[in-house]
């Protein structure tokens, strides 16, 4: 079905800035050395930018590697709320990262007067799961020490991300909730990669899916975060969320998936989930 017709008139354009290309590991180099120099326009006025404070900031990972945390933060008293930022560069599969999003972090931070910590995490197929979920519990952590200095509310510390940025956001507020080492306020999750087990449905969507990130790059995907096939008995849920069984005790959730994303139909299942499971959505 040639689901173009079901877009918004007013947003193919800004579809036609985005080619459908087929992944493979052959165009992983080059794509993330032309992505190594793309950068977002700037989105905020220069009088707003004056007013937020870039810090880049290192601290250890689990193997003795370095992160990086890029806090944007306005002059105040009093502690602030956090979102830890987890960037999606083409489902955790290519470069880039927390430095190209700068100029969407800048105006975020400014207009909800919180602070941003952006997490730069390993990249799949070099650094299979659970490489990317142990670099951003990593990156939680380090918020949470040093919370005092940044001025931050350790009550109001939540997670976000974008397609597999947000699956990993899902991802981290199980591993939190389960290693009972931080209480987290809320999950920001848009068009979150939750369920390696979209790539093997019997009954795909009929009219998601066709778009940017196409089943194919899905399978890639996934075959590349997992180290194997997607659809097994054995995946993690914190590899794909979607995968656990207890969804109690989580915090309140926010989730966005237009649809036509391939992810809709996953996202709609987790949503519904949580609400059973008492999360406010």
């Amino acid at each position: 079905m040639d689901t173009r017709t079901l877009v918004d008139p007013a947003l193919l354009p800004v579809l036609d800035m985005f080619p459908t290309v087929a992944l493979t590991k052959e165009l992983l180099g080059p794509m993330r050395e032309a992505e190594r120099f793309a950068q977002f326009p700037a989105l905020v006025s220069p009088e707003a930018q004056e007013r937020i404070e870039l810090r880049v900031r290192t601290a250890p990972g689990p193997s003795g590697r370095a992160r990086y945390f890029a806090a944007h933060l306005q002059a105040a008293r009093c502690a602030r709320a956090v979102a830890v930022h987890l960037s999606h560069p083409r489902r955790g599969l290519r470069g880039g990262g927390a430095a190209q999003l700068e100029a969407l972090h800048r105006p975020l931070s400014y207009d909800l007067d919180c602070i941003i910590i952006s997490v730069d995490y390993r990249l799949a197929p070099e650094h299979p799961f659970p490489a990317g979920i142990e670099d951003c519990y990593a990156g939680l952590a380090w918020t949470f020490a040093n919370a005092d200095a940044l001025g931050i509310d350790q009550k109001r510390v939540g997670v976000m991300g974008e397609s597999a940025g947000g699956g990993l956001a899902a991802a981290l507020t199980l591993l939190a909730r389960d290693r009972g080492e931080y209480q987290l306020a809320f999950q920001h999750l848009i068009y979150p990669m939750l369920d390696d087990r979209t790539c093997v449905t019997a009954e795909p969507n009929p009219v998601a899916g066709e778009f940017i990130w196409t089943p194919h790059n899905n399978r890639f995907g996934w075959t590349s975060l997992l180290g194997s096939e997607p659809g097994g008995a054995e995946v993690s849920p914190y590899a794909a969320p979607a995968r656990a069984n207890d969804l109690s005790g989580l915090p309140p959730a926010f989730i966005a998936c237009p649809t036509l994303d391939l992810f809709i139909d996953e996202d709609l299942a987790y949503a519904k989930r949580l609400m059973r499971a008492g999360a406010p959505v």
